[in-house]
C-alpha cells in the first residue's frame, strides 16, 4: 500500500484496539506521507511502542525493532560477521586446498553476513517500518551513527563495499527522556508527545483491552490510576500498568475496589518498594478521592 489515507489510520488504531486522539493518527499519516523518521516521546508505557506496530500493519509491510541500551554499538545495530560459520568454512576449505584469495572472497561475502535490524531494514525488498525504541538509552556516538544512516540511506561495509536502501524505510524512534536527544537528530524527525491519558480515555483503553472487567470497577481503577499518578513516585505507572491490574482483578472476579485488594495487589501496578510504601502510607486518602470511602476497612 504505497497510499494511505488518514481515515485509514484511524480506522486501523481502532481496529488494533489502540485508543489514539487526532493527533496521533496524524502524526503516523504526515510521517507516511512526507517519509520523515517520527520521534514519539513521553513516560514508559503509554503506548509509543504500539504506534510502530499499528504503521506496519496500516502498510501491510513488516516490522523490524531495534533495542536500543547504554553500549549499543553499530555493528550490534548493522552487522556483524558469522566468524563461526566463517572459521569451519575455512577448515573444510584448507583440506581441499582451495586458493587463500578466492577464499576470502567467500568468507566475507553476504553468504557469512549477519544482518541485524539497521542493514535488514535498508536491504528488505519492501519498504519495512524500522523501531528505534528507547533511543535515548544509546550514547551520543550511536546518535551520530544513526544521523548518518538518516541522511544517507546507505551503509559501507569495508569488506563487501556500499549497500544503499532498495526503499527509504518508516522509521518510528520512541525515547522516555532518560537524556535529551541531539538538535540534529530531532530536526530530522517529525514529533509526538505522548501523554499519560486522561480519565475517559484511559477508561476506554481499559475496556477495550480488558473487556471481561466490571464497568464499575473499571472506572474505580482508572480513578485511582489518575490519583496515583499524583504522588512523586520513583516510576510513575504507565497505562500497561492500568491494563494490568484490570485484568488481575477481572481474573479475581471482583465488582469493586477496597482497601485490602488494593494492598494486596499494589505489586502489579508499582514496581519500586519506596513507592509501594509512599502509596500504602497514602492509600486512605487516595481511595477517598477514587469514591471508595465507604469500603475503606
Amino acid at each position: 500500500m504505497n497510499k494511505i489515507e488518514l481515515r485509514q489510520i484511524q480506522k486501523m488504531l481502532h481496529g488494533q484496539g489502540y485508543i489514539g486522539d487526532d493527533a496521533i493518527a496524524m502524526s503516523i499519516f504526515l510521517s507516511i506521507q512526507l517519509e520523515k523518521p517520527l520521534l514519539i516521546e513521553g513516560p514508559a508505557g503509554v503506548g509509543k511502542t504500539e504506534i510502530a506496530k499499528v504503521m506496519a500493519k496500516a502498510l501491510g509491510v513488516d516490522l523490524i525493532r531495534l533495542q536500543c541500551y547504554e553500549g549499543l554499538d553499530s555493528s550490534h545495530a548493522l552487522y556483524e560477521w558469522n566468524y563461526q560459520h566463517q572459521l569451519l568454512y575455512i577448515k573444510m576449505q584448507e583440506q581441499n586446498g582451495q586458493d587463500l584469495e578466492k577464499m576470502e572472497n567467500i568468507i566475507f561475502s553476504e553468504r557469512f553476513l549477519l544482518k541485524r535490524p539497521v542493514l535488514q531494514a535498508i536491504t528488505h525488498p519492501k519498504k519495512p517500518v524500522l523501531l528505534i525504541d528507547e533511543v535515548d538509552r544509546a550514547d551520543e556516538e550511536f546518535e551520530s551513527f544513526l544521523l548518518e544512516v538518516l541522511s544517507d540511506w546507505q551503509v559501507t561495509i569495508p569488506e563487501i563495499g556500499t549497500i544503499r536502501a532498495k526503499g527509504k524505510p518508516r522509521i518510528i524512534l520512541t525515547g522516555n527522556r532518560s537524556r535529551e536527544l541531539s538538535e540534529a537528530l530531532r530536526r530530522r524527525c517529525l514529533y509526538l508527545w505522548i501523554d499519560y491519558p486522561g480519565f475517559e480515555k484511559e477508561l476506554a483503553i481499559v475496556k477495550s483491552k480488558v473487556p471481561e472487567v466490571d464497568e464499575k470497577l473499571g472506572r474505580e481503577i482508572c480513578a485511582f490510576m489518575k490519583e496515583l499518578r499524583k504522588l512523586r513516585l520513583e516510576k510513575t505507572p504507565g497505562v500497561s500498568e492500568t491494563i494490568d491490574w484490570a485484568r488481575a482483578l477481572a481474573s479475581l472476579h471482583l465488582k469493586h475496589l477496597d482497601k485490602q485488594t488494593v494492598e494486596d495487589t499494589l505489586g502489579v501496578v508499582l514496581k519500586d518498594w519506596q513507592d509501594i510504601r509512599h502509596t500504602q502510607d497514602a492509600l486512605s486518602e487516595l481511595l477517598e478521592k477514587t469514591g471508595v470511602t465507604s469500603r475503606i476497612g
